[in-house]
């Protein structure tokens, strides 16, 4: 006998995106939050520095390598069903994490937490998109984009309070104690939708992607440790280049692919990608460095060096809500353009610290990158969003968070390589530690300054208004 399928709740627009911008600020906190808390957690559980990236680098990096499977999952099997599985998986593991007793299981929780993560970040922008349409879609993403950077306001500070409170271990028992709720109110109030048209989940796909991304992020993690022309570390950059290159030919060989090449073929796609990436790199990854300044050589505890980053993501977080208003009024070029521009800025202004220097040197740079930040943000999204039909739009979302996922995974690992090599050299020529490291923060400023500008660059030359008109053919 057939069952029928279980009643619908009424469609709830402000419901869905309450527990949305609940869902995505409880993941992005757990990118900043344990920043602050690296250094108790380091010296708890005995981490080295390499170990210590990887309790940081390890969430963004399943994150990253699982985001496209979750936004299949969701698109086929229904993007509520698997937004409340990606937010239990989370509740779980973050648990485990409290309870990890060396940085093997911390780093081994993190990278589960990523799992979950993953399933469901790349499930809530498809309900958004499922839900909003046109000018209210720009609002909600606005929301929604505020909501990415008050994480990085809430992130640290509340990330010092909780270490100085209940110790590191406070950061993921309070997921756990958040997560309830929202899975009571995503059970009871969101609105199920999928795409049954689509083929089922590429593991070709995901079973050369994932290995690539690991391989190639825990070569960049620990390069210095072991030595960049070591057997080990050139076979972990060989293995991973040849497995993006199965991974692409496997890719352009299915009808239906986990990574679609064919909306690369859209130039403003293209464009919003690479610059979701470039934003990532160029503000999320220095954070982590610059809360290690603030509570190695500042001498900030905790609590302390939260809220000495505040402000940048501050910042960033009435900027996003102002902006998600107008993103259908201005264009996508320059806006975008100048959102990564001023964080280049911002960040080439934070350069020049000094051991003895007050955290108050920070603030102009902070200000400045928080501005572009919140112009860059919401409009990056937007951009992605707007040129794939909306059936589509859990594989858009997923592929948008990947590159954002990657760009903090591999600019954490990338940038703490260069700056511990820069460490590295400066203390075996006689200088002090702090002065090391200050000296190696102002260069990974620097480049990353760099970054910023060169996505303002990438988003002049392919991000275009007309293309947004794909979404309505």
């Amino acid at each position: 006998m057939h069952r029928p399928a279980p009643a619908q709740p009424a469609r709830s627009p402000g419901w869905t995106l309450f527990v949305v911008c609940l869902a995505t600020g409880l993941l992005l906190l757990n990118v900043a939050a344990p920043n602050v808390a690296l250094r108790d957690i380091s010296a708890d559980l005995g981490a080295t520095f390499g170990e210590s990236q990887l309790i940081i680098s390890a969430y963004a990096l399943t994150l990253a390598a699982l985001l496209l499977t979750g936004g299949t999952l969701a698109d086929l099997h229904g993007r509520k069903r698997m937004f409340l599985a990606g937010l239990t998986i989370f509740a779980a593991t973050s648990l485990a994490g409290a309870l990890a007793t060396t940085p093997e299981l911390l780093i081994a929780s993190r990278a589960a937490q990523g799992v979950g993560a993953a399933v469901l970040l790349s499930s809530s922008l498809g309900l958004l998109a499922q839900e909003f349409e046109g000018a209210a879609r720009g609002r909600a993403l606005g929301v929604w984009g505020a909501t990415v950077s008050g994480a990085f306001v809430i992130g640290p500070l509340g990330g010092g309070l909780l270490t100085e409170g209940f110790g590191w271990q406070g950061i993921f028992l309070a997921d756990v104690v958040l997560a309830l709720p929202a899975l009571w109110i995503a059970r009871a109030r969101l609105h199920e939708s999928s795409d049954p048209g689509r083929a089922g989940v590429d593991w070709w796909g995901v079973a050369t992607l994932s290995p690539a991304l690991c391989a190639l992020v825990f070569a960049l993690v620990q390069g210095n440790a072991r030595g960049w022309d070591s057997p080990e570390i050139v076979g972990l950059f060989a293995f991973g280049a040849l497995m993006l290159a199965v991974f692409v030919a496997v890719e352009r060989g299915r009808a239906e692919p986990m990574l679609d090449l064919r909306l690369f073929r859209i130039p403003t796609f293209t464009g919003s990608v690479l610059v979701t990436m470039a934003l990532a790199v160029s503000s999320f990854a220095p954070i982590l460095y610059l809360s290690l300044y603030l509570l190695d050589v500042v001498g900030s505890s905790p609590p302390e060096a939260g809220l000495q980053l505040a402000p940048l993501a501050a910042v960033a977080l009435v900027v996003s809500v102002l902006t998600g208003r107008v993103t259908g009024r201005l264009r996508l070029r320059e806006t975008l353009a100048v959102g990564l521009a001023l964080c280049g800025i911002g960040l080439a202004l934070m350069a020049g610290l000094r051991t003895d220097s007050s955290w108050t040197t920070l603030l102009p740079g902070m200000l400045v990158s928080g501005v572009g930040i919140g112009i860059a943000n919401p409009f990056a999204t937007f951009a992605t969003l707007g040129v794939v039909p909306t059936a589509r739009s859990g594989t858009a979302a997923g592929i948008n968070s990947t590159f954002r996922q990657l760009g903090v995974a591999g600019g954490i690992a990338a940038l703490g390589a260069i700056l511990q090599r820069h460490v590295a050299r400066d203390e075996a020529a006689g200088a002090p530690y702090a002065v090391a490291f200050t000296d190696a923060l102002n260069e990974l400023l620097l480049i990353a300054a760099g970054l910023a500008i060169a996505g303002a660059l990438v988003a002049m030359a392919l991000v275009r208004q007309r293309d947004l008109l794909v979404a309505s053919s």
